[in-house]
C-alpha cells in the first residue's frame, strides 16, 4: 500500500506491508508528529492508540529505513541504522525510501494515504 510521507516539509517514496498491523495504521491516516532520537539508531513518536498485533509476521532484524511499530510502547520507530536483532515485539509496518542521514535528522514526520 503506497502512502505519502514527508519529512520536514520535503516528501519521500514509502510504501506498507499488507500486515494486519499496517492495515490498523492506515487507519489512523493522516498523521503529523514530531519525532526524537532513540539510542541513535532510530527516530521514534508515541501514536495516538495502540495497534492490533494480531497475525503478526515472524520477525526481523529492522534494517534502515524500515517504518515500525514496537507494540509494548504503542509508538511508530523509524529507523535510519541496521538494528541489532529481531525482536517479536517490533513489527515491520513498512518502508521509506531516503537516505540515513536525511532519515537520522529528521523531527516531523507526515504520513497520509496516496490518492
Amino acid at each position: 500500500m503506497d502512502i505519502r510521507v514527508t519529512l520536514d516539509g520535503r516528501p519521500v517514496d514509502a510504501a506498507l506491508n499488507d500486515s494486519p498491523a499496517a492495515r490498523d495504521f492506515a487507519e489512523l491516516l493522516p498523521l503529523a508528529l514530531d519525532l526524537e532520537d532513540f539510542h541513535q539508531t532510530e527516530r521514534i513518536t508515541d501514536l495516538p492508540r495502540k495497534l492490533t498485533t494480531s497475525g503478526a509476521p515472524e520477525p526481523r532484524a529492522p534494517k534502515a529505513g524500515d517504518l515500525t511499530y514496537y507494540a509494548p510502547w504503542g509508538n511508530l520507530a523509524l529507523f535510519y541504522r541496521d538494528g541489532d536483532s529481531a525482536n517479536p515485539d517490533l513489527l515491520i509496518l513498512g518502508h521509506i525510501d531516503t537516505d540515513a542521514d536525511r532519515l537520522a535528522g529528521a523531527d516531523r514526520i507526515t504520513i497520509e494515504a496516496a490518492p
